[in-house]
């Protein structure tokens, strides 16, 4: 007689779906964002995204220090300027706010990792992710449209930024425009100042994505005209990616990220299996928007529907997970 087959048995109590369980989920796969800007005593909220917040430096070491306790190994920064130009000055100051940051977070925290966002929509006045080709600026091509990204001088802006943040104390820095070439200027800018150390985790696959909607009032970094369709990725490409992923890898790339992260769980997929570096999923602020709002509506619970997203991401391949869910899903996670 043929042994029945019942996969069931495996499902009869939470202590044997727990023993047999084949993707786990913990705070130290996490990454928290946190928005900073300008000012003292600073927490304001984020009207699109419930429990995120603009924080000035001051609100930081405690930030840190609840982050850490949850067992939460690391940190991006997003820095919201004080003025801002066609070229983004401001994040390439050595007293900027990210700089600012990463300072106070390091003496609260001295083991928390910093990941310093490296990108310059929020500090142009345009909003667009590095130099604009506009007629009268300095760097202006006329045989190129007008609004079109220049490309070459962006990555002489990125280089430098870089370099401030790392001798600011960042553990790693995260190109985020999509423009070509960022990693390799990156590292050759880090290891010609002697920062061999600072790491790169690229976002080697950013989509040009609708769910970025929220971050934009967050970050206070909306495009002023178009889009940014012309550097980042179209959503219907997939082989794209990697070939995306293997240049950031010859250019020297530690990780490489996937942004968004849920209607891309099949280009995570995909970079796993090609790369053996670890790779990082932005569960984004529209993904995030999407499962609070529909939680207050009733709709979803949301500590369940939150958990089983980035369960999800991480089942999908991503060794690591950047989510605002990041200090919730540490106390359900607890």
């Amino acid at each position: 007689m043929i042994a029945q087959q019942r996969p069931r048995r495996l499902r009869l109590s939470a202590q044997i779906r727990r023993l047999t369980r084949e993707t786990t989920l913990s705070p130290a796969d996490l990454i928290a964002p946190l928005f900073v800007r300008y000012g003292h005593g600073v927490r304001n909220p984020i009207r699109s995204m419930p429990g995120q917040f603009q924080l000035s430096i001051d609100q930081l070491p405690a930030e840190a220090r609840t982050i850490a306790s949850l067992g939460i190994p690391a940190v991006i920064l997003f820095g919201i300027p004080e003025h801002k130009d066609a070229c983004g000055t401001e994040n390439a100051r050595p007293d900027g706010i990210i700089p600012q940051a990463i300072d106070a977070i390091k003496a609260a925290v001295p083991d928390l990792l910093v990941i310093s966002d490296m990108c310059f929509c929020e500090y142009t006045d345009h909003g667009h992710c590095g130099i604009i080709n506009r007629e009268g600026d300095p760097h202006y091509q006329a045989h190129l449209p007008e609004g079109y990204l220049l490309n070459d001088p962006t990555l002489a802006l990125l280089a430098e930024a870089s370099v401030i943040h790392a001798r600011a104390g960042a553990d790693l820095i995260a190109p985020s425009g999509m423009i070509d070439g960022m990693v390799g200027a990156i590292r050759q800018a880090l290891d010609a100042d002697g920062l061999q150390h600072t790491a790169i985790m690229s976002y080697a696959v950013k989509y040009a994505s609708a769910f970025y909607g929220p971050f934009r009032e967050a970050a206070e970094s909306p495009p002023a005209f178009g889009d940014r369709a012309q550097y980042q990725m179209d959503p219907s490409n997939r082989r794209e990616a990697l070939k995306e992923a293997a240049l950031d890898v010859a250019q020297g790339a530690d990780l490489l990220m996937v942004k968004p992260a849920m209607p891309y769980l099949d280009v995570i997929s995909e970079l796993r299996r090609a790369h053996p570096h670890p790779i990082a999923a932005y569960q984004v602020s529209g993904e995030y928007a999407m499962i609070h709002a529909a939680a207050a509506n009733g709709w979803i619970d949301l500590q369940r529907a939150a958990l089983e997203s980035l369960i999800g991401i991480k089942r999908a391949g991503a060794d690591m997970i950047l989510t605002y869910f990041a200090r919730d899903a540490a106390h359900w996670l607890a």
